[in-house]
């Protein structure tokens, strides 16, 4: 009956972690009902000390069975530890000489003596705080001296796998190169007979009658886990996201994440319970156990990779598709997800077999080329899908989805690294290419899961402060929040989630490997010749560093500013101009922050480049100087911004608008659409008219004359409903008609109306001039006609009698 009731528990707690608990609450309960001491200071110390020695014993035997990682782990535990012991101990050190100095110095020779309490009391504290501050001392050299072996077994460790990764065996294509696991292969056999021996008593053992009942239950349990469990999950999820969620992307990614998690989590839930039929009652051996818990850890690896894979492609549900991936193209790659996850699992099991039963090294050497092999096939079928998918879409007519700059770089890795894979397997590099190999399916991994979780991060954030949506306005109100302050806090923490997920993926890339791409980059520079130029060491591990340093700090540098004028910037209260500005000087400081980050990555000092000094500062008094002056000149445009992108400003009799401010001069876009290149120097030392600095609006300026005889009044009546009734002219300052002169039976009308830009001016002008005259005729109120000059000729005889008198 107890038995029955412990195996209903387990069913119950299936999915809540239930079975752990059960089955170590006895061992709970045992060890709570005898509650060790705590350690003392000097206990910790000493066994500190002695966990240290034990990890230098290890690193100086270099003894084989215990990994380089684990005992640098073990040494930086033991660092944290000490530095635990001394941070906890520093207050009470500080308390006890607060105590002595309240106390005061003991009396000197000729002083009358204290009271003997007083005394006592001094040399306790002082005692106590003497052994107090050599245990803090003790602790610190124990952490000092714990992190300097923790760096010396990183070196032991890189230097290790830079020898690995040289080492070159004989090529597959040659009799050599089977002629060793040939020969191992009876032994090798015997190894593996044993474990399957191992194996099936522990079977055996399980399906004995006190065993048998666990056993079954536990199996049906992972069946229905696989099976009808996996499929009722995933359509609830289904439905919850259909129905439950908010019309939006984030239905799309919070799906592909649940639909990944639901798979990992069956199928490594199914591998746990399996593992839980065969040691129910800890019946495996301790090397049978460590074997099984390392396979579960393998199946929901394995796992999570086809799930992640299932829900990227998602066949069944083409418009919830994250990925710009075509329906051709997904159901090219349908089994992949499968392929690959089971191309993990089995490089992972045949590693921890081979470990398990100590295989030749002959054998491992050849069960990885084989494994590296299937990988860099497996990888370059998925991408010769992916061509001919495209190649497809273009035959038919149609356009396939651009790409991002990133992805095109992925592909072209993911070629050279199957092309470096199968090349290294051919020439005998087996240990460089199952690197190669085993980094394909991680770092694949790392990017997919990746993009997963940046378009969730996203949708999450655009969905929670939308301005518009229930959280959005519940936040408004709640905190008086305006719109636009919203979308920038939204997309800031996006920003922010997102870079902290790439530097996780970066370390996660990094963490399950021996040695990261630093280490490999310092074996091919230390295998390469190096020179000097002067006190500068050309070292080629250097240079590839620094570009690939200067590369990566301009994308960077590059998708900062994309986001922050597509997202950030156009939320703010900045006009064009400011933007323009903020842009700008960002693009000029992370330029040099780059450059000097990669000078950093060269080793360059100060000597090295003394000379490249002297000649910039020769140059600059000769010829560089007008181009200094007009940087100098460009920066004090873009902080006092006396003119910004988008004023019209007039220097020189050149009139127009600024498009851009660069680096060396001003881009102005004149009437005509061409634009004048004008030095950036020219706006410091030159007078500059700014038409729209301090005011936008621009002034229709018209002058009128009439006749004397005209009606003033009707006349200036005409003209301001003309002046009001254009749609361009502004309401306030309001449009002004004024009797400016009389003169020689002319009157003069002076009018004047504003409109929202000086570039509106002229059209503006001319349609109140059309409407004026128009209305005027109407009213049969006629402008003034042109003096004109009238020649009469005078008949030849009034001529001559003329000319007679003038001799007269």
């Amino acid at each position: 009956m107890p038995n029955l009731l412990r195996y209903l528990f387990v069913l119950l707690l299936t999915f809540s972690g239930g079975i752990a608990l059960a089955q170590d609450a006895p061992a709970a309960a045992s060890s709570s009902a005898i509650a060790k001491p705590a350690l003392t200071p000097v206990q910790t110390l000493t066994q500190l000390r002695a966990q240290l020695d034990d990890i230098k014993s290890s690193v100086d035997t270099k003894k084989p069975d215990v990994p380089l990682n684990d005992l640098r782990t073990s040494a930086l535990a033991v660092q944290q530890q000490a530095e635990q012991l001394a941070t906890s101990l520093s207050p009470q050190s500080t308390s006890l000489q607060t105590r002595l100095d309240v106390l005061g110095p003991a009396p000197v020779k000729g002083a009358p003596p204290e009271s003997s309490e007083l005394s006592t009391q001094r040399r306790q504290l002082t005692k106590t705080k003497t052994d107090l501050d050599g245990q803090i001392k003790q602790a610190n050299s124990l952490g000092t001296e714990a992190a300097q072996l923790a760096v010396h077994v990183s070196e032991l460790r890189r230097d290790q796998f830079q020898a690995s990764l040289a080492s070159r065996t004989a090529t597959p294509f040659s009799r050599a190169f089977w002629v060793d696991p040939a020969q191992a292969f009876p032994d090798d056999l015997t190894r593996e007979q044993h474990l399957n021996s191992s194996v099936a008593d522990a079977v055996s053992t399980a399906w004995q009658p006190p065993n048998r009942i666990s056993l079954i239950l536990c199996l049906i349990v992972a069946v229905l886990l696989l099976t009808v469990g996996r499929w009722l999950i995933e359509r609830a999820l289904v439905q919850v996201t259909t129905n439950r969620m908010p019309a939006g992307h984030l239905r799309r990614s919070a799906l592909a994440v649940t639909i990944t998690l639901a798979y990992t989590l069956t199928v490594g839930l199914s591998a746990h319970f399996v593992y839980l039929a065969l040691n129910w009652n800890d019946i495996l051996s301790e090397d049978l156990d460590g074997l099984a818990q390392r396979l579960v850890r393998l199946v929901t690896f394995a796992a999570f990779m086809t799930g992640l894979g299932r829900a990227m492609l998602s066949i069944k549900r083409p418009s919830w598709r994250l990925p710009a991936l075509s329906d051709d193209a997904a159901q090219r790659l349908r089994m992949f997800p499968w392929l690959l996850g089971g191309a993990a699992f089995l490089l992972g099991l045949l590693e921890s077999i081979n470990d398990a039963i100590g295989i030749s090294l002959s054998a491992s050497v050849a069960t990885r080329g084989f494994i590296s092999v299937l990988i860099g096939v497996l990888v370059a079928d998925a991408l010769i899908r992916l061509g001919k998918s495209r190649r497809a879409m273009l035959a038919a007519g149609e356009e396939p989805a651009q790409r991002p700059i990133w992805v095109g770089l992925v592909v072209a890795a993911a070629f050279i690294s199957v092309g470096i894979t199968l090349l290294g397997v051919a020439s005998g590099y087996i240990a460089f290419a199952f690197f190669i190999a085993r980094q394909m399916l991680w770092v694949g991994v790392i990017l997919t899961a990746l993009y997963l979780m940046m378009h969730l991060v996203d949708d999450i954030f655009d969905t929670v402060f939308a301005p518009k949506g229930r959280t959005g306005k519940r936040m408004q109100n709640s905190f008086g929040l305006p719109a636009s302050a919203l979308e920038q806090v939204g997309t800031v923490l996006s920003g922010v989630t997102r870079a902290i997920l790439l530097i996780m993926a970066i370390a996660f890339v990094l963490a399950p490997f021996g040695a990261g791409p630093e280490e490999l980059a310092g074996r091919i520079g230390t295998l390469l010749s190096g020179g000097s130029l002067g006190s500068l060491k050309i070292v080629p591990s250097n240079i590839l560093g620094a570009l690939l340093v200067f590369g990566i700090g301009l994308v960077v540098l590059r998708v900062i500013k994309r986001w922050l004028s597509e997202q950030l910037l156009p939320k703010t209260s900045f006009d064009l101009g400011m933007q323009n500005s903020v842009l700008t000087l960002l693009g000029y400081v992370g330029g040099v922050f780059v450059f000097v980050l990669a000078l950093l990555e060269l080793n360059v000092n100060l000597t090295s480049i003394t000379w490249m000094a002297s000649a910039l500062s020769v140059g600059i008094g000769f010829g560089l100087q007008a181009i200094v002056q007009n940087f100098i000149s460009g920066l004090i445009l873009l902080a006092e911004r006396p003119v910004k992108v988008g004023d019209w400003v007039s220097i020189g009799g050149v009139e127009g608008d600024i498009r851009r401010i660069n680096v060396r001069a001003t881009e102005i876009q004149m009437g005509d659409r061409s634009t004048m290149i004008v030095p950036n120097s020219q706006f410091i030392t030159q007078n500059v008219r700014n038409v729209t600095l301090a005011n936008a609006q621009g002034r229709v300026h018209i002058t009128l004359p009439m006749p004397l005889d005209t009606d003033a009044s009707k006349a200036r009546e005409i003209i301001l409903e003309v002046l009001n009734a254009h749609p361009s002219t502004l309401a306030t300052p309001a449009p002004v008609v004024r009797l400016d002169n009389l003169d020689a039976g002319t009157m003069t009308f002076d009018c004047t109306a504003y409109v929202n830009s000086p570039r509106d001016v002229s059209a503006v002008k001319s349609d109140l001039l059309f409407e004026t005259l128009d209305r005027l005729r109407d009213a049969k109120l006629p402008m003034t006609s042109p003096q004109s000059m009238i020649v009469h000729t005078l008949p030849a005889s009034l001529t001559n009698d003329d000319n007679r008198d003038d001799k007269d």
